[in-house]
């Protein structure tokens, strides 16, 4: 029986989480099922509680979203002197803990993506430069920590930032099929397109709405479900209002998985115009559900979206490009159903239970000193 402590800014149940925290719980809860004793360290958000326990995780929550990091070190060493932990696991996630430099146990670092340059165009300039450089840093704070990627786009990065390439396994996001899955009802008559994820700037809804009002000249009863939240959703509500489709969007806001799923199963098309992923835990979830997933070509989508199979990829920032796909599949039964059944067949390939059990072995190889 091992005891871990993963650290990540956000938990399961921030408002704001996404992709990362879904790979971390989903993984951390199975861990924990297996008997093992896991404590998940997080940044506190309105109405939270200090401390709870999650599917049987154990939930730390100290610091806030802009002040977490500087909590990590201090409040890693309190929970080591109540739990001597036999790994810590770090999510970087945005700024890096650098937890090498303190960390006493068997250290195991997770990474999705890395922002690098495209940190300029979600946050203004001095956090942008400070993440920026925090990230810089990984290299050096990190080259000889071992490494757990979830995309083939991730690793390179890391590869080409200097981290040793044998340090580097690759542990793919994964969905639960018990949950996601087709549904038995049919599609709504209505073209519907979706969007589930983080509502933020990098993440460039603002092309999808752009495409969207291409494709209403051409479908007029065409409609936009954006499940979600996040800071940049003002701005996509106001640029709605000046392209002059507000009636045909729909701001879900923050949803409950159950509504997720729903929308997920009654869209004929998901799009994610994101301008970087590490994965796309979406993609993969919409697909479970036999929705096809249109997506920009860029490092972790497509990884994530096999082109012309299970969806298409289109390059970044081609509006016109993701309208015209988007009407390629909204208009073409024939296409969609071929989409669809080549959607689910590759989902099928990525499962929780792996994933856990892949993270697992090599925790245990880390632990051993292999």
């Amino acid at each position: 029986m091992y005891r871990i402590l993963f650290i990540n800014w956000r938990d399961i149940k921030n408002p704001e989480a996404g992709g990362a925290e879904v790979h971390l719980h989903e993984i951390a809860k199975r861990i924990a099922a297996k008997g093992h004793r896991v404590t998940v360290l997080a940044s506190t958000f309105a109405g939270a509680a200090p401390e709870e326990a999650i599917d049987g995780v154990r939930v730390v929550r100290k610091g806030g979203k802009f002040t977490f990091n500087f909590h990590v070190p201090g409040t890693i060493r309190r929970l080591s002197r109540e739990e001597p932990f036999d790994i810590v696991v770090d999510d970087i996630n945005k700024i890096p803990f650098y937890t090498p430099l303190y960390v006493k146990q068997p250290l195991l670092a997770l990474a999705h993506h890395l922002f690098g340059k495209t940190i300029f165009s979600e946050a203004p300039f001095p956090l942008a430069l400070y993440v920026h450089l925090s990230e810089a840093l990984i290299p050096r704070a990190y080259r000889c920590t071992r490494f757990v990627v979830v995309s083939e786009s991730t690793k390179q990065e890391l590869v080409e930032k200097g981290i040793p390439e044998a340090n580097i396994d690759i542990v793919y996001n994964a969905v639960d099929h018990k949950m996601y899955k087709p549904s038995e009802k049919p599609k709504p008559v209505g073209p519907l397109i979706g969007y589930v994820g983080r509502i933020k700037r990098y993440k460039k809804i603002d092309y999808l709405l752009g495409a969207l009002k291409i494709v209403l000249e051409r479908m007029p009863g065409a409609r936009l479900m954006l499940a979600g939240s996040g800071d940049y959703l003002p701005s996509l509500v106001a640029l709605a209002a000046r392209l002059r489709i507000s009636d045909r969007v729909e701001f879900m806001g923050f949803v409950s998985e159950e509504a997720k799923i729903e929308m997920l199963q009654r869209a004929h098309v998901v799009v994610n115009p994101s301008i970087k992923e590490g994965w796309g835990v979406t993609v993969i979830e919409a697909n479970a559900c036999g929705t096809p997933v249109i997506a920009s070509d860029v490092p972790g989508l497509r990884d994530a979206v096999v082109d012309g199979k299970t969806g298409f990829l289109v390059p970044f920032g081609d509006v016109e490009g993701f309208a015209g796909r988007m009407l390629e599949v909204l208009e073409n039964d024939e296409l969609r159903k071929r989409l669809s059944e080549a959607a689910i067949a590759h989902a099928g390939r990525f499962n929780w239970d792996d994933s856990a059990e892949a993270l697992l072995k090599i925790m245990n190889q880390v632990i051993s000193g292999g």
